[in-house]
């Protein structure tokens, strides 16, 4: 089994790219994101995930270790294959995949090609309330959203994500009248900016007024 190849990209192309490990060209699917950092001739270093069927062994590449867990991860929801799990890691990021499910957001799922309306909403109920994956190596806390703070001493992390917060600020934001598609994105992007500033969760009155003057200034 593979799970990492370094070497030499020789070719990278249209969701695929050819890795030259001594002499040996390994064939790898990829999504854009991978694909983006690499050039011919330079250097590359690829997380492999491995399919075996009855007629072919297929590569997936990725530029980190824990996309190729959220690759499996949501394999794991039923009409997900690899295809469409691929689609979601192109416009979502790890950390992005952990809010959308914890919030139940569809509509960021749906954005991806090839992830309809239903199967949107299935992956956002099926991974709603989960830990992120454990990728190859690393313990369960190493998963989780951006900027959630440095470790405690019990492994946990200090400062990490309050969904019950974003949650009531949704509700708060849909009570006032704006669509649950357009509450959602508002209140992930406040989110995001308020912890890349302070480090810290906000309180639930400075989420929702963060929130609407995102919705304001779209």
């Amino acid at each position: 089994m593979i799970g990492m190849l370094s070497g030499t990209c020789l070719l990278s192309g249209n969701g695929e790219a050819i890795i030259d490990v001594g002499g040996v060209g390994y064939l790898v699917q990829s999504g854009r994101r991978a694909l983006s950092n690499m050039r011919e001739g330079e250097p590359a270093r690829l997380h492999i995930e491995t399919h075996v069927r009855e007629q072919a062994i297929t590569l997936y590449g990725f530029a980190t270790e824990e996309e190729r867990a959220w690759f499996t991860r949501l394999q794991s929801v039923q009409g997900v294959g690899p295809k469409a799990a691929l689609s979601i890691l192109d416009i979502l990021t790890p950390g992005e995949i952990l809010s959308a499910a914890s919030l139940e957001d569809k509509t960021s799922f749906a954005r991806a090609n090839g992830v309809g309306p239903k199967l949107a909403a299935r992956i956002a109920i099926e991974l709603s309330g989960k830990p992120a994956p454990i990728g190859r190596g690393y313990v369960a806390s190493a998963f989780t959203a951006p900027n959630d703070g440095p470790q405690s001493e019990a492994g946990g992390r200090a400062g990490s994500p309050n969904m019950q917060i974003r949650r009531d600020a949704v509700s708060a934001l849909v009570n006032l009248g704006i669509g649950e598609p357009d509450a959602l994105r508002a209140v992930s992007a406040a989110y995001q900016g308020y912890a890349e500033d302070s480090g810290k969760d906000p309180a639930l009155d400075d989420l929702i007024k963060t929130a609407l003057k995102e919705l304001s200034a779209a």
